[in-house]
């Protein structure tokens, strides 16, 4: 009886995981995986040890504290540290949730994405974002 139970509580925990990926899989629809695609294949080619992208990372990311500019340090800084809330640019304009659950047209052009990273980036960071911080920030994005 005691093996009985262990076995389900075993196969419970795998059936939560298996269905918390599956969840954190939907998230990411067609487009956002063609813009994770597209930063893949530019990872790459500048890692070609590249194994793909981290939501932990992507957190972490986003969170960091970085020194390029006082007034914003931080992705964060304008979009919150919850990216399904809404941010405020630094002079009051309302920003959008970040989240793709909430805001599912987030990441479905890359055109559009590459413009706001090209802005961002080199506000917040001083620089250009690589390959690498753009998949792991949308990766992140994709499954909130």
């Amino acid at each position: 009886m005691q093996m009985h139970k262990s076995l389900s509580a075993a196969f419970t925990v795998i059936a939560v995981s298996l269905l918390s990926s599956l969840v954190a899989l939907a998230a990411v629809g067609t487009a956002q995986q063609a813009v994770i695609d597209h930063y893949a294949a530019a990872a790459k080619t500048t890692d070609p040890g590249f194994k793909g992208f981290s939501v932990d990372r992507g957190r972490a990311f986003f969170l960091a504290k970085h020194d390029a500019n006082a007034d914003t340090p931080s992705c964060s800084t304008c979009h919150t540290a919850d990216p399904r809330q809404a941010g405020q640019t630094r002079v009051g304009k309302a920003i959008d949730p970040m989240a793709v659950s909430v805001n599912p047209q987030r990441f479905t052009d890359l055109d559009k994405v590459e413009l706001w990273f090209r802005r961002n980036c080199n506000t917040v960071l001083g620089r250009e974002c690589t390959a690498m911080e753009k998949g792991d920030y949308v990766t992140f994005m994709a499954n909130q």
